[in-house]
C-alpha cells in the first residue's frame, strides 16, 4: 500500500466541525464520495452497517471507520482531526478527536486488513496522536500521516 494511493492532501480535514458520531460519519462520506465516485448514500449506509456490529472508536480519541464497497478500484483512506472531542461510543467510552476512515474493495480481503492494521499501529503511537492534535493545517496533518505511513512500510 503506497502512501499516495491511500491519502492525499485533499482527502484530509484539518477542523471538522460535528456534534455527533452520525454527522462524522455524514461529513465523511461527503468526502468520500468526491474521491471515489461513490454515492455519499452508499458510503454512508456501508459505514452505518459497520458501527451496528461494533463500534470503530478504538480508544484514546481515535476512530477508525472502515467499510468495503463493491464498486471501487483501490482502498481509499480520508483522515479529520475534530474541532471539539465527539462522543463516539468509543469502547473506552472517550470522546474521538483523530478519525481515519477506510474504504476497500469488496474484493481486498488481506489488503484492506493489511491497511486498518497499518492505520491501527500509525494512531496507536502517542507522539503522533499528539503531533496530529496539535497540527492545524491540511498540509501539517497530511506530513505527519504520510511520513508515518512511510516509515510504517520501511
Amino acid at each position: 500500500m503506497e502512501t499516495d494511493s491511500l491519502i492525499s492532501p485533499d482527502n484530509v480535514i484539518a477542523k471538522l466541525n460535528a456534534t455527533s458520531k452520525k454527522q462524522i460519519l455524514r461529513e465523511l462520506s461527503r468526502r468520500a464520495a468526491a474521491i471515489t465516485g461513490e454515492t455519499e448514500r452508499a458510503i454512508f449506509e456501508v459505514l452505518m452497517e459497520r458501527e451496528r456490529l461494533g463500534t470503530t472508536g478504538v480508544g484514546n480519541g481515535i476512530a477508525i471507520p472502515h467499510g468495503k464497497l463493491q464498486s471501487l478500484q483501490k482502498i481509499h483512506g480520508v483522515f479529520a482531526r475534530l474541532e471539539t472531542p465527539v462522543d463516539y461510543q468509543s469502547i473506552d467510552e472517550q470522546p474521538v478527536d483523530l478519525i481515519f476512515l477506510i474504504l476497500a474493495p469488496e474484493t481486498a480481503g488481506a489488503d484492506h486488513l493489511k491497511a486498518l492494521a497499518r492505520i491501527s499501529r500509525i494512531l496507536r503511537n502517542s507522539t503522533i496522536c499528539k503531533t496530529l492534535r496539535s497540527s492545524d493545517t491540511v498540509d501539517s496533518l497530511y506530513k505527519v500521516i504520510t511520513e508515518s505511513i512511510n516509515s510504517e512500510l520501511t
